[in-house]
Parts: C-alpha cells; structure tokens; sequence
C-alpha cells in the first residue's frame, strides 16, 4: 500500500510535461499524504487540464460501540482485480481515469514503532504517472486514488503491491481507450527501471510548521 509519496515538479513544468493546461495557482504539499491535496492531470472536454484534488475516496464507516457515523476515510489505494466490480463505474468511462504525477512514493520498513522510510523512484521518469481514477464527492469534492497491483519479486521485501506506472508513451491510452486497451496497462513497471533509497528517516516523524502549511503555486 502507498501511503505516502512526492511530487517535487512545480505545477507548470508538469502541466508542460503532460501536455496539460494550467492557468491558476495551486494548494500543494511537498509530501502528499491521504487526504491531502495532490495534482492530478485528466480530460475535460477533449482537453487535458491540471486539477488539484484530494488523495482518496471517502469511506464511511459506523462506529461498532456508538452506532454513530464516523469521520469518513480516505480509499487512496485500489485493488487492480477490482477494476471490473466496485470500481467499475470510474474504470470503464475513459473521463474518470487521471495520471496522477510523482517524483517518488514512500513504503515503510522495520520493526514497529522504528519504521524507516524506504523511497522508490522511477530512473527513466524523473516524473513518472501513477494510474488513477478520479470522482467527485459530497465530502471532498472532486477526489482521485491510484490504482495498486502485485509488487515485483524484487520489491517484494519492501512491500507485496506497488502502483501502477505508466510508461511515458502510454498516457493517451490511459485517458483515453476503452476499459478493455487500459487494463492491459495495469500491470508492473520492470524493477530494473526503479530506483531503491533507503534512509534512517522515521515513518513517522513530527511535522514543522512549513511541512504542514500547503504552499500555494
């Protein structure tokens, strides 16, 4: 599971690199956590644009001791095998599909309570696009989340699922084909195109002031 990753490409540079109009400033986190707002690039009227949305679909749950709703939380992640059943509506209409841009996603290694950052980054894309979909929320408004599969055997020790990268030449199709030619991009970006950091950052760690302030761009 991807709970955490990074987009340190200034919005312009990526509206350029996706072939994406940009015409307004931006509320972006240096780290893009569930529930945070992340830049996501999708097609609106034939025209692919840059948005601004929340990381995750909202899920509503009951509190088991009061019976009382609880606070909804962020789906961030989905499963690719059910890309034909729950998800099937945002899947199979090629206008609820988005890449979601990143420099690099986190996975947590270690004992609990030591947990250290492991970051993963794309060596041929400085900035890679993770497939997503996206829908629009009573809670959020519009949300988006990414679409996970089966980890390489290489990666297998950090994490058992990883997100789906596109390769460069494969956005059109992701945004644009029939559900059928997008699913057979749904599978694993070849680890010998990844590049493994681990560091003694804590997975968890306290967050200054600036960290916790959006910047606007």
């Amino acid at each position: 599971m991807c709970n955490l990753y990074t987009n340190k490409t200034m919005p312009q540079e990526v509206a350029d690199l996706f072939g994406a109009t940009s015409d307004r400033g931006y509320n972006v986190a240096d780290e893009v956590y569930p529930g945070y707002s992340g830049l996501v690039v999708r097609e609106e009227a034939g025209e692919r644009i840059l948005k601004s949305m929340t990381w995750g679909f909202p899920r509503h749950t009951v509190n088991k001791r009061t019976g009382k709703p609880n606070k909804p939380q962020p789906v961030n992640n989905l499963r690719d095998d059910k890309l034909w059943t729950f998800w099937r509506k945002q899947f199979v209409e090629p206008s609820q599909r988005c890449l979601i841009p990143f420099t690099a996603f986190a996975e947590a290694e270690g004992q609990p309570g030591k947990m250290t950052r492991t970051w993963i980054s794309v060596a041929d894309q400085p900035t890679a696009a993770w497939a997503g979909l996206w829908k629009p929320t009573d809670e959020w408004g519009d949300a988006y989340s990414g679409v996970m599969v089966d980890a390489t055997e290489e990666l297998f020790d950090i994490h058992d699922r990883m997100p789906v990268i596109l390769h460069s030449d494969e956005h059109e199709a992701w945004l644009r084909a029939p559900a059928e030619e997008a699913m057979a991009l749904v599978r694993k970006y070849p680890a010998s195109r990844l590049l493994v950091d681990r560091t003694d950052e804590p997975w968890f760690k306290a967050r200054t002031k600036v960290q916790q302030d959006e910047r606007v761009i």
